[in-house]
């Protein structure tokens, strides 16, 4: 199955991390959120304004702009 950025995945699926785009300290931020690989990870609700996005991340609920998820590669579930 073909990987999507975090960000393009539609609310209510879930996807599966494959990689991470990001460098630096983005990508330990991420790393420490916990979109490691293999990780399962939910979109759950897109503000009114369709950004930030809520993602399930490992039980805990965490918010996440456009540009850091589309750091996040992720195959769908």
């Amino acid at each position: 199955m073909k990987a999507l950025p975090l960000s393009e995945l539609p609310t209510g699926q879930w996807g599966r991390v494959v990689s991470l785009k990001a460098r630096g300290m983005a990508r330990c931020r991420l790393l420490d959120l916990g979109l490691v690989p293999d990780t399962p990870v939910q979109a759950v609700r897109r503000s009114p304004l369709g950004d930030p996005t809520a993602y399930r991340i490992r039980g805990a609920l965490i918010a996440l702009r456009r540009e850091e998820a589309g750091q996040v590669l992720v195959t769908p579930l």
